[in-house]
């Protein structure tokens, strides 16, 4: 069938724009130069650190993850989950051995089931429950702080935590919340945390506060690791009111400075029971959820406006488009590339997502040969700088050192920063594109075969 498709392209004198049967690619060749367009994929599919998660609390001392309820997430494309430990034995005293054991058997768990987590900590989930001191609260912080540091790859985000009710930073009871208690909470937070881990305050003013300024981060800070640039928001009564549940002091400046400042630092959590606003349609949604740029979300909170989604058939489209969501439109290359001499790549990605990526990652351009030999190519590109709805230009010059002549097939991979996970498919990014995953390797194919001379 593919002889009689490139006869008919002879034929009409179409050769340099038919069309592929590998995946509904185009491929058009000049001066040396060879082009492929791609088609974008609607298929729902898991891609790391993002999307739907479910929220699975335990108490102190607690049954540990187990490998099949991890192994069934997977079915659901869920590659998150948020797990939310309560402390509530240890409101004076210093964490048990078991309590530490249970934390890192669940990060081992979630590890080898290919899952990361969005971490928090607290004390009680009543509204009139107590919680810890300051003193506490930086003794328990000490402990974690080598189990966070060990199994920094698995955690995706931590919601800051340990205050009040839920660890959601309202009801206290030892005044944790006036400005030089959250000023020395953050402070342990930062300094107790992996530098590599983002941390969300529940509310923009919390951040504004403790950053003094109301002025949204940009590109020069965004990507860094400065205390300012690792701060983000969980949002836990999302469109539940006209202020959120009192999420937003000034609701119009603050969704703008969130919205700015998602750029570079996560945005996500839950729903709530509406108050004085009717359950979030799929148009409201869609449009808070663009603006924040939503990363992820509660599948087990608050059922009815998940339920409102799924009866207006936008349920789907939003597993779709939570985090980041990234295809490629096109790639070129020279076909022939002297020993030892350098590959033009040019690519154009896309984001169709609601956010960019947040943590770092290392993408390869990978030479496969016919007997599967591959050679990886680091590049300078950047995936997090990969924006909703803007086109992005990769443009690199590769060195093809110490590759011998022959002809490779190229590939592209998006991998995990940590050498624990960079090898794991689970923990690569998948593109959006018809035909280009291949999951035993975590590879995209880009259609594409450069000839070494």
């Amino acid at each position: 069938m593919k002889h009689l498709l490139i006869v008919f392209c002879l034929f009409l004198n179409l050769a340099s724009s038919c069309q592929s049967d590998n995946g509904g690619e185009n491929k058009e060749e000049a001066s040396g130069q060879e082009k492929v367009t791609y088609t974008v994929s609607n298929e729902v599919f898991t891609n790391p650190e993002r999307g739907f998660m479910h929220t699975w609390q335990v108490n102190s001392e607690g049954t540990a993850i187990t490998a099949a309820s991890l192994a069934n997430l997977k079915k659901e494309n869920v590659s998150l989950i948020l797990r939310l430990y309560y402390l509530e034995k240890f409101k004076t005293t210093a964490l048990s051995q078991a309590q530490l054991d249970l934390i890192k058997t669940d990060f081992t768990r979630l590890r080898e089931s290919g899952l990361k987590c969005v971490l928090r900590f607290a004390y009680t989930d009543a509204q009139d429950g107590t919680d810890a001191s300051v003193a506490v609260i930086s003794g328990h912080l000490d402990q974690l702080k080598p189990i966070l540091e060990e199994n920094k790859d698995v955690i995706a985000f931590v919601q800051a935590g340990f205050v009040s009710a839920w660890g959601e930073w309202y009801y206290t009871t030892n005044q944790l919340t006036t400005p030089a208690n959250k000023k020395l909470i953050l402070d342990k937070l930062l300094e107790a945390f992996p530098k590599e881990i983002k941390i969300q305050v529940r509310t923009p003013k919390i951040k504004q506060d403790f950053v003094a300024t109301t002025t949204a981060i940009d590109a020069t800070v965004g990507y860094g690791n400065t205390n300012t640039a690792r701060l983000g928001f969980h949002n836990d009564c999302f469109m539940a009111s006209v202020d959120d549940y009192g999420t937003y002091v000034n609701v119009t400046a603050e969704k703008t400075y969130v919205s700015n400042e998602a750029l570079f630092v996560p945005t996500g959590g839950e729903t709530c029971p509406p108050t004085n606003v009717p359950v979030a349609s799929c148009s409201i949604a869609e449009k808070e959820m663009t603006l924040l740029k939503w990363t992820y979300l509660n599948l087990d909170y608050y059922g009815p406006v998940l339920q409102e989604w799924r009866n207006n058939n936008c349920f789907t489209d939003f597993e779709r488009k939570l985090g980041y969501r990234l295809a490629l439109a096109s790639s070129s290359i020279n076909k022939e590339v002297g020993l030892n001499g350098t590959l033009e790549f040019n690519a154009v990605i896309n984001n169709s997502g609601f956010a960019p990526v947040y943590n770092p990652k290392n993408t390869y351009l990978i030479l496969r040969s016919a007997n599967g030999t591959v050679y990886k190519k680091k590049l300078n590109f950047d995936v997090r700088k990969v924006v909703p709805r803007v086109a992005f230009d990769i443009k690199e010059s590769v060195s093809l050192s110490e590759i011998p002549a022959g002809s490779y097939e190229l590939l592209l991979k998006i991998e995990d920063a940590s050498s624990k996970l960079s090898d794991r498919p689970d923990y690569s990014i998948r593109l959006a594109n018809t035909g280009l995953w291949e999951t035993p390797t975590g590879f995209n194919k880009l259609s594409q075969t450069v000839i070494i001379k």
